[in-house]
């Protein structure tokens, strides 16, 4: 499932009301026909994995950094993780491999780079429901392309919500919600929500002309 809408729309808030960073005061969000109000927040958030176009790393080795995901996780776990993000091969070029420290800012690994770890961090928590928000805003092409594969890999068998900025990634996702004004005005297909002529319609042409 996409999520699309202009700057300000509400997609943000309706991800943080999915992970309860506040409660919905009104109807109910259901998982798996539970209300998830009814959930403890850590028991909730057990079942979310994130990538967002922020990375977040902490100051450690690139290990730790991957492990945070799943402290139970073994070494072999881990590799394997950073195999299916694309991540192996350069972490396997750093100076220490795997036990590389990332200064504070991890600045001492690009920008892309950083996102790999944080895809390789997603897999080997092994989330239930994903949320993803693209991430390739600031990389160039290769690396783009890598985090791409990367991302495509770790939707497989999932319930997916992506916070999508440009339509192009999101064509084929099986539903797409619109949003404006913090409500939700349109959903459906690619194919449908064009043939609406409506709000995507017209976010999907102007993004095109551009």
């Amino acid at each position: 499932m996409a999520i699309v809408g202009h700057t300000g729309a509400g997609k943000t808030t309706l991800v943080n009301l999915l992970l309860r960073f506040y409660d919905v005061t009104k109807n109910r969000i259901l998982i798996n026909g539970i209300d998830i109000r009814t959930v403890p927040r850590d028991n909730l958030r057990s079942y979310f994995g994130m990538v967002l176009q922020d990375t977040w790393l902490t100051q450690g080795t690139v290990y730790d950094n991957i492990l945070y995901g799943n402290i139970h996780a073994t070494k072999d776990e881990v590799i394997q993780a950073s195999k299916e993000a694309h991540a192996h091969h350069f972490i396997e070029t750093l100076p220490n491999g795997y036990q590389t420290v990332l200064n504070e800012d991890a600045t001492n690994i690009s920008q892309g780079q950083q996102q790999l770890l944080t895809i390789a961090r997603a897999f080997v928590s092994d989330p239930a429901i994903l949320i993803l928000d693209e991430a390739t805003s600031s990389v160039d092409t290769r690396t783009e392309q890598l985090i791409q594969q990367a991302m495509a890999n770790l939707m497989k068998g999932r319930t997916n919500f992506v916070i999508a900025h440009r339509l192009s990634t999101i064509v084929d996702a099986d539903k797409i919600l619109v949003m404006a004004k913090g409500d939700i005005v349109e959903q459906g297909s690619h194919e449908e929500l064009l043939a609406k002529n409506g709000v995507y319609a017209e976010l999907y042409n102007s993004q095109f002309s551009e």
